[in-house]
């Protein structure tokens, strides 16, 4: 397919265009999305104001930015053509990271490790644009009752369904999410799903815990403002409370921040599991106390990526599992997709997920 398409081409910092660039020629191992709609991530609000690296050879652009998106099959190449795997008119959701299934973390089942992925709007170009080109190992067809919108969730969600995973809810127990924002408000309705007893979420900004009591915590604790009717200046006393003094069997941290992590591992008592999710800076260490954590019989994990869920992710959104569409606070076209970024970051006009969509 030639011609032009619209795109937002991000060159650096705070540095993106939109322009008339050349629709992708797919290769015989792609096929070609036209996109519907693509999540903002936070990685993207990262890259756009120069706070991570991109995986291109300099960190920069030009790149079009963009990761989370469905769309509908426009061309096939070659081999999944004939394979009979995707046709024009299909709906899809793309997961962009993309491995190579010939190294040997691949072969280990490891394709999170895979020393050869690409990444759509990470290494090479992704969705803030009318079309993309994808491996057709990539490519997911969307259930009939999931809409476009909602589809775009799938790839966050898929990591979270990891990191829930990871955490081995046992029925019943107390369970800790930091961070309110899209991720964690998936992770609270997973808990909930896996058969968490309680559920308890800690942030910093009241609308987006009461967002997440509407979706099913139970408790909620605001550890910065102290106007807060959730404030609690001792987490840990708190958490204390609220359990008998047992403190938490489980704790999750959407969130890159030391001091949550750090916290987690406080807060959670005797042969607990506590996973680490949220990208942390590069320079990040963590400081724990060592004879505590190591006679309360703690585990630490982490949760990379979305290695082997996208299936079981796809059974959850089709079998009703969660509430997505309650999670959108704003819908933008592509011509304001750095707007909408610079919003999440001021965190103006209470932003929860925003999503573009594209004609």
């Amino acid at each position: 397919m030639k011609g032009k398409m619209k795109a937002q081409v991000f060159y650096d910092a705070e540095n993106m265009k939109l322009e008339d660039v050349d629709i992708p020629q797919i290769s015989d191992v792609e096929v070609l999305v036209k996109n519907k709609f693509v999540g903002i991530c936070g990685s993207d609000v990262s890259y756009y104001y120069g706070l991570s690296p991109l995986d291109t050879p300099n960190g920069k652009g030009p790149l079009i930015l963009g990761h989370e998106f469905t769309g509908e099959v426009v061309e096939v190449g070659a081999v999944p053509k004939a394979l009979g795997l995707f046709k024009p008119g299909d709906r899809v959701v793309v997961n962009p990271v993309q491995n190579c299934n010939a190294c040997y973390a691949c072969a280990d089942g490891n394709t999170h490790c895979c020393t050869n992925m690409s990444v759509n709007g990470v290494s090479k170009n992704g969705a803030f644009a009318e079309y993309t080109a994808s491996l057709y190992t990539g490519l997911f067809k969307l259930p009939d009752d999931v809409d476009y919108s909602q589809g775009a969730f799938i790839e966050p969600l898929a990591c979270a369904v990891n990191g829930m995973n990871k955490l081995e809810i046992q029925p019943g127990q107390f369970v800790t999410i930091f961070g309110p924002g899209a991720i964690g408000l998936m992770m609270v309705q997973i808990a909930k799903a896996n058969g968490a007893g309680k559920i308890l979420l800690v942030g910093t900004r009241d609308y987006l815990l009461e967002t997440g009591k509407d979706v099913g915590a139970d408790y909620l604790i605001n550890v910065k403002d102290k106007k807060s009717p959730y404030y609690k200046a001792d987490l840990k006393a708190a958490v204390s409370e609220l359990t008998g003094g047992k403190l938490s069997d489980r704790a999750i941290c959407p969130t890159g921040s030391n001091a949550a992590f750090e916290e987690a591992v406080e807060i959670c008592g005797n042969c607990s599991i506590i996973v680490h999710f949220g990208l942390p800076d590069g320079d990040a260490k963590f400081c724990i106390p060592a004879l505590s954590f190591h006679t309360m019989d703690k585990q630490i994990r982490s949760a990379w990526l979305a290695p082997g869920v996208w299936p079981q992710t796809l059974r959850m959104l089709n079998e009703g599992l969660l509430d997505l569409k309650s999670l959108v606070s704003h819908t933008v076209p592509l011509e304001d997709t750095a707007k909408a970024i610079g919003l999440l970051r001021s965190k103006n006009d209470n932003p929860m997920k925003i999503q573009v969509k594209l004609d």
